[in-house]
């Protein structure tokens, strides 16, 4: 039955972010405005908007389900998680902006051939093209948690509240681009936040706190212990906190770094993540330990609705809507990301380079937006299945950014013998273990993110030693820029000369 008060938040928040999308729109001019801003983004909007697109569906559903599901041991994978964050701001995110700027490209394929001088394009379209597939698949991920949130909200059917969240996405997203999303996951990120907090800490102070928690995992037989059961429980450890390694691929929090108007800025914003996504990570972790003794008859995928049920049990639904939407935010922050860096892709990568490489500012932005719509459309379809796992499509998506990505980006930032061959290679050999490895089965053994990250270092390591950049004093114009925007007088060690 649907709750009136409920109805009409979420009414509200559409509303509100109909708002934002229109008001961006008629500021939106250039393509640089609607793919990155105009590289003028603060501290806190870029702090938020990267960890708010970062922290997904996943973080209010898919993680607490996890635990609820399975106990403390799962708690690595928001460990692994909060270390690759922190080595993200501190290792990436710095270099990225100013080597982005050195180079004006406006998207991670775009810097990846002009960062690398690929003659061939391939480096720019193989990326796009990965891109394209990977966001495809998170994308239908969240729309799957939009899917689940409306259906146990509204008690519509889950194929219409899947069309009915994306809907309300595509829009603001096709209208106001990075500055919308920006916007927008700046009052979402925060939003998050104080609903992630407040909800967890009030059941726990009323559902008998450690000692409810502990009775109800041992009648349930859910593991206390953080070391996982089984035969081998280093690599249970490994994998679960190996999702950490997604972050340096993952081309949606990447462009936040770009989108930056300083690089001096990045110290404060850096602070400002590490310290929202810590609580995040930490209480969604909670979440999902005290809905133990709160939902005992809670089985299979329902564990990943345990924060709605928490929300309606515990406040009225004038509140409760205000902290549902809160899932609704964490969804949509994501999406609207996704849609935007694939957008991104097809037009600067695809349309610009191959179709027509003297397209206006007016032409690019329309194509974008109709980039935007065709994507969501695929999502959607792909999200229809309500047997579809929140975090299983996350997790494979994830790994799929880390392993194809993660090495060349970190290459490309710190290492001047990389060149365009090796950084081709290691991104196709990443790529192809990663998903034979899933096919296999392996994933059982080992979240896939693992071998194909290795593989695609080693490749690339592999090759640089049989070939040589093109111009080897190249990657010194981009260390000299870095050191003069940043004021750093020292010597800048790359990992070629540790």
């Amino acid at each position: 039955m649907i709750n009136l008060a409920e109805l009409i938040t979420f009414v509200v928040y559409f509303i509100a972010l109909m708002a934002v999308g229109w008001y961006f729109y008629k500021k939106t001019v250039h393509i640089e405005d609607y793919l990155l801003g105009g590289r003028k983004m603060g501290r806190w909007v870029t702090a938020l908007s990267a960890q708010a697109s970062d922290m997904s569906g996943w973080l209010l559903m898919g993680l607490p389900g996890a635990v609820f599901l399975l106990g403390v041991n799962q708690s690595w994978i928001a460990i692994g998680l909060f270390l690759g964050t922190v080595a993200n701001w501190l290792l990436v995110a710095p270099r990225l902006r100013v080597y982005t700027g050195k180079t004006d490209s406006l998207t991670i394929s775009s810097f990846f051939e002009d960062r690398f001088k690929d003659p061939t394009g391939l480096l720019r379209i193989v990326s796009a093209i990965i891109i394209l597939l990977f966001f495809t698949i998170y994308a239908s991920s969240g729309l799957v948690g939009a899917g689940k949130l409306f259906e146990s909200m509204f008690s519509i059917d889950y194929s219409l509240a899947v069309i009915l969240g994306g809907i309300v996405i595509i829009l603001y997203t096709f209208l106001g681009g990075f500055l919308a999303v920006c916007w927008t996951d700046l009052f979402q990120g925060s939003l998050m936040f104080v609903a992630i907090i407040i909800v967890p800490l009030l059941a726990f102070f009323t559902h008998g706190g450690f000692e409810g928690i502990s009775t109800a995992m041992a009648d349930s037989n859910i593991s206390a212990s953080i070391i996982p059961s089984g035969p081998m429980p280093l690599f249970a450890i490994i994998s679960a906190a190996a999702w950490g390694l997604g972050y340096f691929g993952q081309p949606h929090i990447l462009s936040r770094f770009m989108s930056i108007k300083s690089v001096k800025e990045m110290p404060k914003s850096a602070a400002i993540a590490i310290i929202w996504v810590a609580f995040s990570l930490t209480f969604a972790v909670f979440v999902g330990l005290i809905a133990i003794p709160m939902f005992p008859e809670v089985t299979g995928g329902d564990s990943e609705k345990v924060f709605i049920y928490m929300i309606r049990d515990l406040f009225n639904p004038w509140i409760g809507g205000i902290l549902l939407a809160a899932i609704l935010s964490a969804i949509m922050s994501t999406i609207d990301s996704q849609l935007l860096v694939s957008s991104s892709a097809l037009t600067e990568d695809f349309y610009k380079k191959v179709i027509k490489k003297d397209a206006g500012e007016k032409e690019l932005i329309i194509i974008g937006r109709i980039s935007v719509l065709i994507i969501s459309l695929i999502a959607m379809l792909l999200a229809l299945n309500p047997n579809n796992s929140i975090l299983g499509l996350v997790s494979y998506a994830w790994g799929g950014f880390g392993a194809a990505f993660g090495p060349v980006i970190l290459a490309s930032l710190f290492s001047s013998k990389t060149n365009w061959k090796s950084a081709l290679s290691g991104m196709i050999t990443g790529t192809l273990v990663l998903i034979i490895w899933e096919r296999l089965g392996y994933n059982a053994y080992m979240y896939e993110i693992v071998p194909g990250f290795i593989a695609n270092a080693l490749t690339i390591w592999i090759v640089n030693h049989f070939t040589s950049p093109d111009d080897a004093d190249y990657y010194g114009t981009f260390v000299s820029q870095y050191k003069q925007d940043t004021g750093d007088t020292e010597k800048v060690i790359t990992t070629d000369e540790k």
